[in-house]
């Protein structure tokens, strides 16, 4: 019985596909943290100037997105660096 040739790190198909979500991760954390700091801004111009329903709504719409888009993506951060470790502390 044959075995396959072994892969290397840059055609193995796991490492590839963890790769590309490490990419959309980034993005998303990128965004969800811009949101967050979109967010702030509006509540400082509010405070300052005058509290309105539509400062209102974009303070809180830039919140819900942002933690939409943080809650998975630090969590996916976190597993992508793990599993790279762990490939690497087994020599894979």
């Amino acid at each position: 019985m044959a075995f396959p040739p072994p892969t290397s790190a840059s055609h193995d198909p796991v490492r590839v596909r963890r790769r590309q979500f490490a990419k959309y991760t980034l993005l998303a954390n990128r965004i969800g943290y811009l949101l967050y700091a979109a967010a702030m801004t509006a509540f400082i111009l509010a405070f300052a100037l005058k509290f309105t329903p539509t400062m209102v709504t974009i303070i809180t719409v830039c919140l819900v997105i942002g933690s939409i888009l943080l809650a998975p993506s630090i969590v996916l951060g976190h597993a992508i660096k793990a599993a790279e470790r762990e490939d690497r502390e087994n020599g894979i």
